[in-house]
């Protein structure tokens, strides 16, 4: 066994690891990361995962989690005790929302959503027991981009930590730490693995003593990553730099088309000079802008159902960030927890459509999407 050298690091699917004697115990609580006990402290598969995402993000350190909702809460509770005050963007995943609202509220962390026009100018919003902003890079589904180094200029002047969810940039486009963020979260489940078969999350940390928080929150809370996810997941980001350049072409040809159909009254996508980001997202994105876009038809159930109906390679699914193009319905799925006046206020009306665009010939989804419109 001892002239075993793999190239790829196998999968340690144990759920608990043995020790020599007391002094090999002793060392392990002495020296923690160089050996292992319990694979929900950690497992070599999910250390593995969590530095290679810390290596891109460009941070202290890293720690992986079950989800992306779980990564939101362990990096919330990291900083926040029953009685303080948490800060949000308005135009956020409503799962996120729904975490924050539904349940963080129930264990007495307050809440308040802070409107776009206020992001950078936060005064009247913090109080004595505020203690984060929780925001993202790209919001979701409307894709408004977030001026990062703005925002944490800002949070720091008000001292509070800024927490970004950069699951739709990737640290590909925007490292938000660099930019000034005190953490970073993904849904790992999106591009990072990018494959659409594993569901995890991780936060990476600026400062080791937020790390050592939320490594604390993941193991007390039992929010780990298995070890076959965290090498599945491993294995997925090893393509990441390759796949996010596809998606990125593909998706500004499609927006392109998109932006000058005839049935299509509205396209959000940072690329296209229309975007009212569009410069800061060009600066911030290293002159690229994402595989994810959003597009209104007429608003009309029907209509929508007939363009979904009409598609033959693109799916519609609850998701985003597959190499495989999906589409999918926010007023029905991710802000489904939201009322219908918060849905109007951010603009997510019945015709609004988001579209994960792949890593497929552009042309093969180029020509799907023209059919389909057609029969609206």
């Amino acid at each position: 066994m001892a002239n075993i050298h793999p190239k790829t690091t196998p999968i340690y699917q144990t759920s608990v690891f043995t020790f020599e004697d007391l002094n090999a115990l002793e060392l392990y609580f002495e020296e923690p990361g160089q050996n292992y006990m319990y694979t929900r402290y950690g497992n070599p598969n999910t250390e593995e995962l969590a530095q290679e995402i810390n290596k891109l993000e460009g941070g202290t350190g890293g720690v992986v989690t079950s989800s992306g909702m779980s990564a939101i809460l362990a990096a919330v509770l990291a900083v926040c005790k029953a009685g303080d005050h948490v800060l949000c963007a308005e135009e956020i995943y409503g799962g996120s929302a729904a975490l924050l609202s539904q349940e963080l509220t129930r264990i007495g962390i307050e809440v308040t959503y802070v409107p776009s026009a206020d992001i950078y100018t936060l005064a009247k919003y913090i109080k004595p027991n505020t203690r984060l902003m929780l925001a993202e890079t790209m919001s979701n589904p409307l894709l408004q981009v977030l001026d990062v180094a703005r925002l944490a200029r800002e949070t720091k002047k008000q001292s509070i930590k800024l927490v970004i969810d950069n699951t739709f940039a990737t640290p590909i486009l925007t490292k938000p730490l660099e930019l000034g963020a005190d953490m970073v979260m993904h849904s790992v489940t999106k591009y990072l693995s990018g494959h659409s078969d594993v569901t995890a999350g991780v936060v990476v940390c600026q400062q080791e003593q937020d790390l050592q928080r939320v490594q604390a929150v993941m193991r007390t809370y039992g929010l780990n990553l298995s070890p076959f996810e965290g090498w599945l997941a491993a294995r997925g980001l090893k393509t990441l730099h390759l796949r996010m350049k596809q998606h990125c072409s593909n998706a500004m040809a499609i927006a392109q088309l998109l932006e000058q159909h005839p049935k299509v009254e509205q396209v959000w996508y940072p690329g296209l000079q229309t975007h009212p980001q569009h410069n800061l997202a060009k600066e911030q994105g290293q002159s690229m802008f994402g595989g994810m876009l959003s597009f209104r038809i007429k608003d009309d159930t029907e209509a929508v159902n007939r363009f979904m109906q009409g598609l033959k390679s693109i799916p519609f699914a609850p998701s985003l960030a597959g190499v495989n193009t999906s589409i999918s319905y926010p007023l029905g799925t991710s802000h489904r927890s939201l009322s219908r006046e918060q849905q109007q206020k951010l603009g997510i009306t019945t015709g609004v459509i988001r579209l994960s665009v792949g890593i497929e010939e552009p042309e093969e989804l180029i020509a799907d999407l023209k059919q389909a419109l057609a029969q609206v």
